[in-house]
């Protein structure tokens, strides 16, 4: 799969799951760690969990898994690395407080509407 389909695949699952404020950020030309970022947001700990959980089994359909996962017991901020792309599943507060949108501002925000 290429970044945009991993990007659509993500987005879908994380729509489906009643993901909050979900943002594609490209920031390839920012840093060497990824190409996009996929952001998105949960009001309770369960609800990150299950679109962490719903995005992971979706790319896995795919034959994708991620090359590591950060925070899934902690459920405040859940990191799933498929390499040029990171989805980023927040805890609502946990969001506001890191404000990734704000540290990655240079980055391109890509419209959800080729992905939705």
């Amino acid at each position: 799969m290429n970044d945009l389909e991993i990007i659509k695949t993500a987005v879908k699952a994380l729509d489906d799951k009643k993901a909050k404020d979900i943002k594609v950020i490209k920031v390839e030309n920012l840093t060497s760690l990824s190409n996009y970022f996929v952001l998105s947001s949960g009001s309770n700990s369960a609800q990150v969990k299950a679109l962490a959980d719903e995005v992971e089994v979706k790319l896995a359909k795919e034959g994708l898994k991620p090359n590591r996962t950060e925070g899934y017991h902690g459920a405040n901020w859940v990191v799933l690395d498929y390499s040029d792309v990171i989805v980023h599943v927040f805890h609502d507060e946990t969001r506001e407080f890191y404000d990734l949108e704000r540290l990655w501002a240079d980055g391109e925000n890509i419209s959800l509407k080729e992905f939705i």
